[in-house]
């Protein structure tokens, strides 16, 4: 099996609201419900849509005796070229094996410094570990596996190292130190000390995944940016004196449909796939999406590609999407910037990681799927409707207390592992393709059956407020996704008896332990928190799902807070 399938799977391996409570009952019994009443805004547009063309760039391959260090060249040197054509700048990313090969700096000096920039891809190679006085563990000079390859596997004395010569060899060869820094992951240390010493202004990790080449990165802020925790590089902080002060960007360009319900396998903007970002109708149907639908606070996406695919396997894929990207550009429709360019500005927009948003209204061809993304830095969730119904499929809690694995320790297998807490995980706990979760019921005593519905409309209530609204028979549900809770409400008896249920595949292992007092019991590697609520009830299901969520006065409202 040809490298491209074997070895890199990964890129490798509203209807009008009616009805509406009075003002002076929402401030005296729904205390914090500030959103509820508020004139939404349908209008997209306002919010920047932000995108970084990124190529990471490899002097070595290992993998395949056929891409030499000759055609990783010719390749960067393909997409600089496709690049300049359609009047686009962008970000490469060097591993220090690059780094040092003369080529690529005489290449990458050539390029205009008021839209390119040059910055760090966070592999460790041969060169790298050795020139910091570290033995080299590796079976090839550069070696892919989480604990050779990358800082997860060197402990945190020789992070510091390795940091420090490649950015000194870094300023050595281009006058300064790089402001960039992105890998598949990296750990909390290594993110701090590439802050607190060379002020590093923007990162990026991974799109979310299980497995894929050795790397899990599940649970965290979906898409977009987010400030981490000091001791948590994959969990959103709450607060700015517990955050890392350096954006992290989400990689590669997920589906915001399929990536997340195909979780081990790769449904993304890179070109080299062509079921999505090979292929016209995906991209057409994912730029349509990304820019035209409504998103809160801004809406983000990575292009590109590393060089290792080879420019064979990518070119068809960037020629389409690179002259959809340009055009977009010149109509005002998106900001195409370095990745330096688009941490500056988060770092001066926000002060703590803010609520985004990323939804579909209209699927991909005859699909009938309608999603949205919601992230705050409590919380995300994923609300998916199919053939009328809705499912909650996803909430994962965020907690800047909560250390990662490798914040002190390395891992010793060529696997790594980073979470944030599932109260829903309708991928791990459903089917591949059917992802699980809360259904909105209605029924009781056998006769339990889920709401059925149209489309819903995606809106913005405020600054960190999303709204999707859900029209029901004569009715309504609006559903509230505010910062650190979730707010459901029934208008004008949309379905009688309605509650939500969480449903998982049989025989899943999930995080749930219990009912108590009201509350959602869960344990999730070695930490208990909890799902309540500030309006409705939590009691044991007798219909087949772990828990039941009871309305009051038609309405629920879920506490998405670790913090207590």
């Amino acid at each position: 099996m040809p490298l491209l399938r074997r070895n890199l799977l990964r890129r490798f391996s509203v209807f009008k609201i009616t009805g509406l409570w009075p003002l002076v009952l929402v401030l005296s019994i729904f205390n914090g419900y500030k959103a509820f009443g508020q004139k939404a805004s349908k209008k997209s547009g306002a919010e920047p849509k932000i995108i970084n063309i990124v190529n990471f760039i490899r002097d070595i391959e290992p993998r395949d005796a056929a891409i030499t260090k000759d055609v990783l060249y010719q390749t960067v040197v393909n997409q600089i070229n496709l690049m300049k054509q359609h009047n686009l700048g962008g970000t490469f990313l060097l591993q220090y094996d690059a780094l040092i090969d003369k080529r690529y700096q005489q290449l990458l000096k050539t390029l205009p410094k008021n839209s390119f920039e040059i910055g760090a891809w966070w592999e460790l190679p041969q060169p790298l570990i050795e020139k910091a006085g570290i033995k080299w563990r590796g079976k090839y000079a550069w070696d892919w596996h989480s604990d050779i390859g990358f800082s997860v596997g060197y402990t945190p004395s020789e992070r510091e190292k390795i940091i420090d010569v490649y950015f000194a060899d870094f300023k050595a060869i281009f006058g300064y130190y790089p402001k960039s820094v992105a890998a598949w992951v990296i750990d909390a240390h290594s993110l701090n000390y590439m802050y607190d010493k060379y002020k590093i202004v923007a990162s990026a990790n991974c799109k979310d995944q299980v497995g894929t080449d050795g790397f899990t990165l599940w649970g965290g802020y979906w898409n977009q940016a987010y400030y981490p925790s000091r001791v948590n590089a994959y969990m959103p902080a709450q607060h700015a004196d517990k955050q890392l002060p350096v954006p992290v960007f989400r990689m590669l360009g997920s589906d915001p449909i399929r990536q997340y319900a195909d979780g081990t396998s790769v449904t993304t903007l890179e070109p080299v796939y062509t079921h999505a970002g090979g292929n016209e109708q995906w991209i057409n149907w994912f730029f349509n999406t990304f820019t035209n639908d409504p998103s809160l606070g801004f809406n983000y996406t990575q292009a590109g590609q590393e060089n290792s695919f080879t420019w064979a396997a990518m070119k068809k894929g960037l020629e389409w999407q690179m002259p959809i990207i340009a055009k977009l550009k010149k109509a005002g429709k998106v900001r195409v910037e370095t990745m330096s360019t688009s941490g500056r500005w988060f770092s001066k927009t926000y002060k703590v990681t803010p609520a985004t948003t990323f939804a579909v209204s209209k699927d991909l061809g005859e699909n009938n799927k309608k999603t949205i993304w919601y992230n705050s830095r409590f919380y995300r969730t994923n609300l998916l409707w199919e053939n009328g119904n809705l499912r909650i499929t996803d909430i994962h809690l965020f907690n800047e207390t909560v250390p990662d694995k490798y914040l002190k320790s390395v891992t010793t297998i060529n696997k790594s592992f980073f979470y944030t807490l599932p109260v829903a995980d309708g991928f791990q706990w459903g089917n591949r393709d059917k992802p699980e979760g809360f259904r909105l019921m209605t029924g009781a005593n056998g006769n339990e059956t889920q709401v059925k519905g149209g489309d819903p409309v995606f809106a913005n209530v405020n600054k960190t407020t999303a709204r999707a609204t859900w029209p029901v028979n004569n009715g309504v549900f609006v559903i509230d996704m505010q910062e650190d809770a979730l707010v459901i409400t029934a208008q004008n008896n949309p379905a009688a008896n309605w509650y939500l249920d969480l449903y998982v595949e049989d025989g899943a292992k999930t995080a749930f332990k219990g009912v108590e007092k009201n509350t959602a019991v869960y344990e999730f590697d070695g930490h208990t928190y909890q799902l309540s609520t500030s309006w409705g009830s939590v009691e044991q299901s007798g219909a087949g799902g772990l828990y039941r969520i009871k309305p009051q006065n038609n309405r629920i409202v879920l506490k998405l807070s670790d913090l207590r």
